[in-house]
């Protein structure tokens, strides 16, 4: 059986094509800088690596390009759409309408887009590899797995808002955590690694998108995201934490409107409001050269998440690992050099030679003498989506 993985996040297209259920990858690539004139496509099977730069202004193109190239006569993994009998779609938001792994009708779709609101850089995209996935593989049976279902087990006193207990009740606003699929595969690889069920561990994946999670016993318990994905640590364009008074000064004083400040909360913020540049690549780049501003973001990038860190450990009481993961958690090892600086106090030492050494697989980082575990674990989003996905028409 073959199952084609999509996960379209807010400027990236990852995606994997498996053999399933031997989970043998038949294909793997990713579309990068969605929505820039320098989009990078990287398609990997076993006899060919294909790499260009092209114009690619949204999801649907960048779709569009990978169908093609999935098909392509010479270097091309599928004969036909035929050959695919599964399509497993990560989509973010899932809201109270989905706590489990799904196949996609026109009511699932509807939900997905209704929720949109919730997650306006990343549903809407879902939703779109979705519409183009049921157009090119017409015969393959679409799932979607949702981010939000590993946080489930969050307690209420973590999900709840010291708001009236009506906004609860009738209309579900709570806190309800993202990258779940992520968070869950890292941290089942990093309970595997420790030996022991009984862990605590706080994921850090960092990436266009970021956020953190409290994981007690392989469940859990805090996540930095909450209604939507912008709350939390600083993302590329996303603003993450601020004071929600600032949202009434921008209307009341400044005269934006709604629409505005969503935009300028979830488009025009985070490391690009600070710097002009939403790529960390390009920002670690120019702080190099002196760019003071970057040279800021940077340093607030990594205080924000010191400030989760110590949270975190504060309500797992005690801390067996951190595991670093996504695109920056896995590849930017100024990033973790800097947030495990200064946190010798719970018993972090990282090994600098081995954070600076690259590698696909996971890495340890940590010194032998360090009680905390700083673990690199890159995540599998796709393989843990093919699993659900093929797990779901099991008798």
């Amino acid at each position: 059986m073959q199952v084609l993985v999509l996960n379209s996040g807010s400027s990236s297209i990852k995606f994997q094509l498996f053999s399933m259920p031997e989970e043998r990858i038949l294909c793997s690539g990713i579309i990068e800088r969605i929505g820039h004139d320098d989009a990078i496509f990287k398609f990997k099977t076993e006899n060919d690596a294909i790499e260009f730069e092209s114009p690619i202004l949204n999801h649907k193109d960048g779709l569009q390009l990978l169908s093609k190239q999935l098909l392509d006569n010479n270097t091309g993994i599928i004969k036909s759409p035929e050959d695919i009998s599964i399509v497993g779609h990560r989509v973010v938001h899932g809201g109270i309408y989905f706590n489990e792994t799904i196949e996609i009708t026109n009511t699932v779709k509807e939900k997905i887009k209704e929720l949109s609101s919730l997650a306006p850089l990343h549903n809407p995209a879902n939703l779109e590899g979705i519409e183009v996935a049921e157009d090119i593989f017409s015969n393959a049976k679409q799932v979607a797995v949702f981010d939000t279902a590993f946080h489930q087990s969050i307690p209420e006193r973590a999900y709840k808002y010291a708001i009236p207990n009506d906004l609860l009740k009738d209309h579900h606003i709570r806190l309800y955590g993202f990258h779940g699929t992520s968070h869950k595969y890292v941290s089942e690889k990093a309970i595997d690694y420790l030996g022991k069920k009984n862990s605590k561990i706080i994921t850090v994946h960092l990436g266009n998108g970021c956020s953190m999670t409290a994981v007690k016993d392989g469940k859990s318990i805090d996540h930095s995201l909450g209604f939507s994905p912008v709350s939390g640590l600083i993302m590329g364009t996303r603003s993450g934490d601020i004071d929600p008074a600032i949202i009434f000064y921008l209307a009341n004083k400044l005269n934006f409107s709604l629409e505005e400040i969503n935009t300028l909360l979830q488009k025009k913020s985070g490391m690009l409001g600070l710097t002009g540049f939403s790529d960390l690549r390009d920002i670690e780049e120019q702080a190099t050269k002196g760019n003071k501003a970057c040279q800021l973001a940077l340093e607030m990038n990594v205080y924000r998440i010191k400030k989760y860190i110590g949270s975190y450990a504060a309500i797992l009481n005690g801390l067996d690992a951190i595991v670093f993961t996504a695109g920056i958690g896995e590849n930017s090892s100024l990033m973790r050099e800097r947030i495990s600086k200064d946190l010798d106090f719970f018993g972090v030492e990282l090994d600098v030679e081995k954070n600076n050494v690259k590698s696909k697989e996971m890495q340890v980082i940590n010194t032998e003498d360090s009680k905390v575990k700083v673990l690199v674990i890159p995540t599998n989003e796709e393989l843990e989506i093919a699993k659900q996905s093929v797990a779901l028409f099991k008798d």
